[in-house]
């Protein structure tokens, strides 16, 4: 199934510099906010007979009474790599309930959040990039500006929408960070979709990882999406239950009832540290519940903007 395009293009007319609270994100927006591009000169090219005149170098001209133009080089206001953890675990609930209510597995949640934020970056002639990992960096299409690249990310997303989900696909995204703050150049801001359901590494090498990238200038937006009715609250029947781990296969069969308060307990002190640590290395880190919509992860990232351009 195809991505649903009326769900990813709803803030694809949002006026980011002409609404509300937007406006006060303005200040400081390079030299024209509103047109959305700074440019920077790149080289001469020879002068077409019939072209306009209005980029020849006429002081080039009086030195070699020949015509040149000049050519510039697009310089986008921001530029937004996009991350994807596509492990296992990222497609609970597995029957992914009902799209048209807005009942999606995160994969699903998570895929449909970074084409709107496609759209969004378009609408603000913004660079975006693509990146999808599990145990390994799958994709990285570096963020770029050209129709014929949102084109092929958006492909990408297709593919990634219809794919089933497979037990045993793990998360490294400790890895993938690391790979990919090796890959963006210059100062972007990476918005990161994952659980965080990866047993292979502690959180002192995640953290590792992500100050690898704020080491080098990148402002990083973490959403961790979870589907807070079943795996925060644990809102079962009172009855035993088999519970698979979607990464590794393994099962065991329990009352969830039973262990609420211990496993609750557990949850909250590793979402506290998660918390805790990103604001140390100054990280916005957002936990997303993926039946309350879209609108959280706007908000977030129309701070961090905020914060990017003062």
């Amino acid at each position: 199934m195809p991505i649903n395009q009326n769900l990813s293009r709803q803030y694809s007319g949002l006026e980011l510099f002409a609404k509300g609270v937007v406006e006060g994100f303005l200040t400081g927006l390079h030299r024209s906010p509103y047109h959305g591009f700074s440019v920077e000169f790149s080289e001469h090219r020879s002068y077409n007979s019939g072209e306009s005149t209005k980029n020849v170098d006429w002081k080039l001209y009086g030195k070699t009474d020949r015509l040149y133009v000049k050519k510039y080089e697009e310089e986008t206001n921001l530029r937004c790599q996009l991350v994807i953890d596509n492990s296992s675990s990222m497609y609970f609930p597995v029957d992914g309930g009902n799209r048209a209510l807005g009942q999606r597995n995160k994969m699903d949640f998570s895929i449909h959040a970074a084409a709107a934020f496609m759209q969004l970056l378009k609408t603000q002639r913004d660079a975006s990039g693509l990146s999808i990992y599990n145990e390994k960096l799958e994709l990285h299409l570096p963020a770029k500006v050209a129709n014929s690249h949102l084109q092929l990310m958006t492909q990408k997303l297709d593919e990634l929408i219809d794919s089933k989900p497979t037990i045993a696909k793990s998360t490294n995204t400790v890895q993938a960070l690391h790979e990919i703050a090796e890959k963006i150049p210059r100062r972007s801001l990476v918005i990161l979709f994952s659980d965080f359901f990866d047993g292979s590494k502690g959180t002192e090498e995640l953290f590792l990882a992500l100050q690898h990238l704020r080491h080098n200038h990148h402002e990083i937006i973490i959403f961790n999406v979870t589907d807070k009715q079943f795996e925060y609250d644990l809102a079962f029947e009172n009855r035993p239950h088999t519970f698979v781990d979607m990464e590794t296969g393994e099962k065991v069969n329990l009352n969830p009832i039973q262990l609420k308060t211990h496993y609750q307990k557990a949850t909250q002190a590793f979402e506290k540290e998660l918390k805790i640590r990103c604001g140390q290395f100054q990280i916005d880190y957002n936990l997303i519940d993926i039946q309350e919509g879209f609108s959280p992860l706007f908000l977030a990232y129309l701070a961090k903007r905020a914060r990017m351009i003062r």
